[in-house]
């Protein structure tokens, strides 16, 4: 089902299949390796292979064309919603810890994504 109501988010979402890992921010030997599906200033949507309570924090480590090194963000799982029965998961996860210098390599690679049209 496509949502057909107002825009409601406050930052530009763009298509891009990025690489990331992932882990809960309690434990760090839980570590996970994933895709994302989009991207924006605010959050990511991922796949993953589990369920994700909402709220639950997770540290992500995020490969973005032009810049070498991952960067690392902390963010909050909004949703997770199951696409295959007890194998993927289509997770919304909102960002509340971006260091400065990883949100200005964010701004530009969705910049780049928005001026490109995808």
């Amino acid at each position: 089902m496509t949502y057909a109501g107002p825009e409601r988010r406050k930052h530009s979402r763009v298509s891009g299949r990025f690489v990331v890992s992932y882990r809960l921010l309690e434990n760090t030997d839980n570590l996970d390796i994933s895709q994302t599906k989009n991207i924006s200033l605010g959050g990511i949507m991922l796949t993953t292979n589990r369920f994700f309570t909402p709220g639950t924090k997770l540290v992500l480590d995020i490969r973005l064309p032009y810049y070498t090194d991952p960067i690392m963000v902390i963010g909050q799982v909004l949703e997770s919603r199951e696409i295959t029965k007890n194998l993927i998961y289509d997770t919304r996860v909102q960002f509340i810890g971006v260091d400065k210098k990883y949100k200005n390599v964010l701004i530009q690679t969705v910049d780049f994504y928005l001026k490109k049209g995808s």
